[in-house]
């Protein structure tokens, strides 16, 4: 049985956009800083208990770098912090 427009209007997704892609990793680098400063980490302990160079972790959160979904798994680990409170 074929999909009604609007059934298939809902799934359409669109791509994002260079700006709000860059704006959302703004967001995250932003986001990864706060919860760094929150569990009282240094940048170069946070890069020892993530397994990550200082400087891509200064990368990250200077929202330059797209990270993996592991490596965001890595710092939330690390870090002890909830995932959502990198993601919002």
């Amino acid at each position: 049985m074929p999909r009604s427009r609007q059934a298939q209007k809902a799934v359409q997704c669109t791509v994002p956009t260079k700006r709000q892609i860059s704006a959302q990793l703004k967001t995250f680098g932003a986001n990864i800083r706060r919860e760094r400063a929150a569990a009282g980490l240094t940048q170069e302990k946070l890069a020892e208990k993530a397994d990550l160079n200082i400087r891509t972790l200064q990368s990250i959160e200077a929202g330059e770098l797209n990270v993996l979904v592991t490596t965001a798994m890595r710092l939330q680990r690390a870090m002890g912090c909830e995932w959502d409170k990198l993601m919002c």
